[in-house]
């Protein structure tokens, strides 16, 4: 199999309206293709979309997807509208294009459609939300954009996307929140549960107060409900921090623990906050025991 074919993925050469060996530049900038096909387009034609609701794209996980196009092919095209200027704009699958492009590919195959810009953009925000792995504010973004520009209601946008309209209304009070907030949700210091526990204090100081602590002292979210739990006083008086107890292990934190335990042939204190910090504690009875253990340790 040619390298160009394997570019394609597998049986996908099957589903072009043309055969591929036909497929040239000028067919492309001719408009050969009607709307709806799918078509080997060379990226040089393709545009970026501008209303691409994704800003951060992982630089590892782009290399992995273009290892494993360079591997197995694009086996999802990507889709563009013509723009009528003989180059083709990206509706969707800017990670399969970027990681085609870092795979050295010289065509991607395409969905060719035809919309206007606001079809474009309801249909480029619909299939983010839908098929990419946004952060919750790039989502929370792409439902206010929804409703906002293509004028969609909660109820017709909860139909376009097939989620419950209350899970759509969590998504977009995210966005009420204060930029550091936002910011620490992006970025994954803070789940989606320590933002909708945040959404209760009223005070943006003491919104960020509780937000220093999680990131801090690796609080759970029942610890920040427990601190919110008195909207009431949120304005009068600090929070404080709740007594909490220690945090459960993961699976594989708790293997590790059994191994370290036998291998030291002594009694191990493992734990660890949801952050990843933690401590170690390695337990001897007397001198002796802890030359061993020392001696283990160095030796391995």
């Amino acid at each position: 199999m040619s390298a160009k074919k394997a570019a394609l993925g597998k049986g996908l050469s099957a589903l072009l309206q043309t055969p591929e060996s036909e497929v040239t530049d000028r067919d492309v900038v001719s408009g050969r293709y009607m709307a709806g096909a799918v078509a080997s387009i060379s990226i040089k034609h393709i545009e970026a979309n501008p209303f691409q609701p994704r800003q951060d794209f992982e630089e590892e996980a782009l290399q992995e997807l273009a290892e494993s196009i360079t591997r197995q092919g694009i086996i999802q095209p990507v889709t563009v509208r013509k723009t009528g200027t003989g180059k083709y704009q990206l509706i969707s699958g800017e990670r399969r294009l970027r990681a085609a492009t870092m795979a050295g590919l010289q065509t991607v195959p395409a969905f060719i459609r035809t919309a206007r810009d606001d079809q474009m953009l309801e249909m480029a925000l619909v299939e983010n939300i839908q098929r990419e792995n946004l952060n919750p504010i790039e989502v929370a973004i792409s439902y206010q954009r929804l409703m906002d520009e293509c004028k969609l209601t909660q109820e017709k946008l909860s139909e376009q996307v097939g989620k419950k309209r209350a899970t759509i209304a969590n998504y977009v009070r995210l966005l009420k929140l204060p930029g550091e907030i936002q910011v620490a949700l992006r970025d994954e210091q803070i789940s989606m549960g320590h933002a909708r526990a945040l959404l209760a204090i009223d005070n943006k100081e003491l919104q960020l107060s509780v937000l220093k602590q999680i990131i801090e002292d690796g609080l759970s979210v029942r610890d920040v409900e427990e601190m919110t739990r008195e909207p009431q006083h949120q304005g009068e008086k600090p929070i404080t921090t709740p007594k909490r107890g220690s945090y459960p292990l993961p699976e594989h934190m708790k293997e590790i623990k059994g191994e370290l335990t036998q291998l030291l042939q002594s009694k191990v204190e493992l734990k660890r906050n949801p952050r990843g910090q933690g401590s170690l504690v390695i337990s001897f009875r007397n001198d002796e025991e802890l030359e061993r253990i020392l001696q283990i340790i160095k030796q391995g």
